[in-house]
């Protein structure tokens, strides 16, 4: 769930949509959906995309979920 609640936050400031962020990662929209409600565990490839996508390391948006 913290996971989720910082990609929505790093996705909002950035003013994408989650599925302008879904495109840029390359993981399906509803797939993205879950993953920022935390109804998704997160595989590590795929933070690395959504880091990549929002612009951040991936080890700083683990720090801004507190993990």
């Amino acid at each position: 769930m913290a996971l989720g609640a910082a990609v929505r936050a790093r996705r909002k400031a950035l003013g994408l949509s989650q599925e302008a962020l879904a495109d840029l990662a390359e993981i399906d929209r509803s797939h993205m959906g879950k993953i920022e409600r935390g109804e998704r565990n997160v595989t590590l490839l795929n933070i690395l995309r959504i880091a990549r996508a929002i612009e951040v390391k991936a080890s700083d948006l683990l720090r801004d979920a507190g993990l």
